[in-house]
């Protein structure tokens, strides 16, 4: 119980440091987060690698609504910002962790991945100043729908390198 409680806390405030703190030193609270959960997990080898796939998968879809004009950022450059790629990385710690719940039956990281993305963006957008290109209403619709399939392609992933 104290390992997916504490596993939620460190996600809390890794999310908090990067959305807050943007790219600043308060980054470095984010990489620590992420150095504590590698230390503290027993197979850092097969977690580094679901971070590491979720991350790339993560960066290379916001990196895509960008381009598309879904958000914009005050970061100049085709990419998004190093905050948010972080972000990815350290939402990648939780699928096995405090998220495992919602792996098992699919249906459950679909909802949760409708209801917790837009919402996760949403209160990202007005603390970072991220603004919605296509207003907000249709904007969080867009997410909700790209969520509910893509949290649980995410636990796929955490799944398939487990093995």
């Amino acid at each position: 119980m104290l390992k997916p409680l504490a596993n939620a806390v460190l996600f809390q405030c890794g999310w908090f440091a990067c959305v807050l703190g943007g790219d600043s030193r308060w980054l470095l609270v984010g990489g620590a987060v992420l150095a504590i959960h590698l230390l503290w997990t027993s197979s850092w080898s097969q977690e580094g690698q679901v971070i590491l796939a979720v991350a790339l998968l993560g960066i290379v879809i916001d990196t895509f609504l960008r381009t598309f004009g879904v958000f914009h950022f005050s970061f100049p450059g085709p990419l998004i910002p190093f905050w948010l790629m972080l972000l990815w990385a350290l939402l990648a710690t939780t699928l096995r962790h405090c998220l495992a719940w919602s792996a098992q039956p699919w249906w459950r990281a679909s909802l949760l991945g409708a209801i917790g993305g837009p919402l996760s963006y949403y209160a990202g957008s007005h603390l970072a100043g991220v603004r919605f290109g296509y207003g907000t209403t249709l904007t969080l619709i867009g997410l909700a729908l790209l969520w509910a399939a893509l949290f649980p392609l995410l636990h796929w992933i955490a799944r398939q390198l487990e093995q």
